[in-house]
């Protein structure tokens, strides 16, 4: 069995780097993709652990991104989350160094949210928000914090009262384009896919037309398997992967105790299970695509 979508807390998990190794080998998971929101630090704190333990370790990031064109009414477009896979080389330093600049608009973002809840009577500090988030403050971090203080029943409640996009304390955060985060990804080495795509807004035909204007991008992937993804889900997009030759990632998108009903490895009620040979299988189709690319320059 194998993992490719999970969190530490160095992003919004709760499970520190190690520990999270330790706690894949006891399942019995052979491979696990640590996919940190904007950052590498959660895959660089568990090498030591996974080199220890023999259980091999798949490079990954989870960025979050806008699409370019305008909304509505001057509103800003809903992020949508990138995945990103170095399976055959590392990442280069100038990603690193780019993602480092992410944290950066992620920090000033914090200050302003911490500014604007002062505002409107629901007073939270950064320190406290930083007992949740030690190493990246997002606003699940913030949204405990409220429900902690019982301003709020619930993360739920937190994220739709305020810090949901359109909430009372929404603070819209630098975020790079859709395209400019396949671009970063795919020009150090990586392949993009677009993560768990249930959660966009798009469906059927439109789903399959933003699918082939982001393969223009250099989009290589689709997350099919996901543990917000339905039976149904799943067979739709294994299909449209299969149709627009898009490698097929999968994950349960684990958080620790900040999403409990998710498990390691098997998603929600069970409802996904990945053998090794899918790592093996997105490998063969990354080392094809370079092959063909190498052939035509």
């Amino acid at each position: 069995m194998i993992d490719l979508h999970a969190h530490t807390d160095r992003s919004d998990g709760s499970t520190d780097a190690a520990e999270l190794v330790r706690f894949a080998v006891s399942e019995g998971i052979e491979a696990l993709g640590i996919a940190d929101h904007d950052t590498l630090a959660g895959y660089d704190a568990a090498l030591p652990a996974a080199a220890e333990s023999g259980l091999e370790l798949v490079c990954a990031v989870e960025l979050s991104t806008r699409p370019s064109e305008p909304k509505e009414e001057g509103k800003r477009q809903p992020s949508v989350h990138l995945l990103g896979y170095w399976l055959l080389s590392p990442p280069s330093a100038e990603f690193r160094c780019w993602l480092e600049s992410q944290q950066e608009s992620r920090r000033r973002r914090n200050l302003e949210l911490v500014a604007k809840l002062e505002q409107l009577g629901v007073p939270v500090s950064l320190d406290e928000a930083e007992v949740y988030g030690r190493n990246q403050v997002g606003r699940p971090h913030f949204a405990r914090v409220l429900r902690d203080k019982g301003y709020v029943s619930s993360m739920q409640e937190a994220f739709d009262l305020y810090l949901a996009d359109e909430a009372k304390a929404s603070v819209e955060r630098d975020e790079p384009t859709l395209e400019k985060g396949i671009q970063q990804i795919t020009e150090s080495g990586g392949i993009a896919a677009l993560a768990h795509p249930v959660r966009l807004p798009q469906r059927g035909p439109e789903l399959a037309s933003l699918l082939e204007r982001l393969i223009d991008d250099g989009l290589q992937g689709l997350e099919v398997f996901h543990s917000e993804h339905s039976p149904a889900d799943m067979a739709e997009y294994g299909e449209l992967a299969r149709r627009f030759d898009l490698v097929p990632t999968g994950g349960s998108d684990f958080h620790g105790d900040n999403k409990p009903h998710i498990r390691l490895g098997t998603g929600i009620d069970s409802n996904i299970s990945l053998s090794y040979s899918f790592l093996e299988n997105m490998r063969e189709m990354c080392a094809a695509r370079q092959h063909r690319t190498s052939d035509t320059v």
